[in-house]
């Protein structure tokens, strides 16, 4: 744990200073970017290869699909209450 918190840091670090070149952010959002499409591949693979979950595929796609839509409509009945508190202007 020490050591990702140690890489963190040092990204963060190197960010700051590196902050104004605007090239070099441009190139890293692409890394960036690819990176995140790599490791999402490698879950892929990881997932296909385990035999328990592909089994069970049915079961969990059915209950990602109930947790999937109860996150999307608890979502929207939040901004739609967060609007209506502090955004929406009263009328007079």
């Amino acid at each position: 744990m020490i050591t990702v918190v140690a890489i963190m840091t040092a990204g963060i670090v190197l960010g700051y200073f590196l902050k104004n070149r605007t090239e070099l952010i441009k190139i890293n959002d692409k890394l960036v970017t690819w990176a995140i499409y790599l490791l999402l591949f490698i879950l892929g693979v990881g997932i296909g290869a385990n035999e328990v979950i592909m089994k069970s595929l049915p079961t969990l796609g059915l209950k990602a699909l109930a947790i999937t839509v109860g996150g999307v409509i608890g979502s929207i009945f939040l901004a739609w209450v967060t609007y209506i508190k502090f955004f929406k202007r009263k009328e007079s």
